[in-house]
């Protein structure tokens, strides 16, 4: 009995590594063509990526021909437009004031079309600089005088003399923008109040308020979203849904903290809070 279990216990022991080396082969077979497949896939994700990198470079160029071919046309229709200014001025007065107030409607969308395309590389535009705040309003207001005549609009500017660190080409964009929304949105005979001011803690404060048709509780969080026009916005056709959503990027990339309160028919007061030196710097670090 001793010897027919050991004779059938190495049988069985045979009988197993000859089934266990067929198995294992049969692994390492698969193994050898799973690796294959491996390189296979490898290969073809590093040909998709080259040739995404390819694709990408394309784009980039052709980004910049048309950023390029945007800005060429932009100054080139600047030079009829400043003669037609010129000929505007020598019109009799009763032309004067309307076609006027057309000129700066075309020049300020112009202005828009100009930053929106320099507005992804405002990095390197920039020039940082204590700049007086009241020098800076006061400029925008008179580029705006034309319109406020028209509308018979004032414009009240109160407060001390503020200081403050920022780049004057962008700052005056986005204040454009803001004035230029509500001399838009403005009644005839309204007026609009801009303050200067410095809180608790150093911050130089400009808060711009009009008393004209306001935004809608449902329009609020969506003003700043691009090409958004909302529900005041519709019911003027030359509203593009461009000016808040640039003055916004434009204060982010200022570090410029852009604030607005509104109530249909009652008005809307936009608030910038300028950084102090210390947060500015960390700001520009980033």
């Amino acid at each position: 009995m001793n010897l027919t279990t050991i004779f059938f216990f190495l049988v069985f022991l045979l009988w197993r590594y000859f089934r266990e080396s067929i198995a294992i082969k049969e692994m390492d077979e698969d193994l050898s063509e799973y690796q294959c497949m491996n390189d296979v896939f490898l290969a073809r994700i590093k040909g998709m990526e080259r040739e995404f990198e390819h694709y990408q470079n394309e784009l980039n160029i052709r980004r910049l021909q048309e950023r390029d071919e945007h800005l060429a046309w932009i100054h080139e229709v600047k030079t009829p437009l400043t003669a037609m200014k010129l000929m505007i001025e020598d019109l009799p007065r009763e032309y004067h004031k309307a076609l006027q107030v057309e000129w700066l409607r075309i020049h300020l969308l112009l202005d828009q079309t100009l930053h929106t395309l320099r507005l992804a590389e405002i990095e390197q535009d920039t020039m940082m600089q204590q700049i007086n705040l009241s020098s800076v309003i006061m400029l925008e207001v008179k580029e705006l005088q034309s319109w406020c005549l028209a509308k018979n609009l004032a414009i009240e500017v109160e407060g001390n003399e503020e200081k403050v660190l920022t780049d004057q080409k962008w700052l005056s964009f986005l204040l454009r923008q803001i004035l230029t929304n509500a001399v838009k949105y403005s009644h005839n005979g309204d007026v609009i109040t801009i303050r200067m001011s410095t809180d608790d803690k150093g911050h130089k404060i400009l808060s711009i308020e009009d008393t004209g048709e306001g935004i809608a509780p449902s329009d609020l969080p969506r003003i700043f979203d691009k090409s958004f026009t909302g529900t005041t916005g519709r019911k003027q056709s030359a509203s593009t849904g461009m000016g808040l959503y640039l003055a916004r990027n434009a204060a982010v990339k200022l570090g410029i903290n852009l604030t607005v309160q509104s109530s249909i028919n009652e008005g809307s007061t936009f608030t910038l809070t300028f950084p102090t030196s210390n947060p500015y710097l960390e700001t520009i670090a980033k």
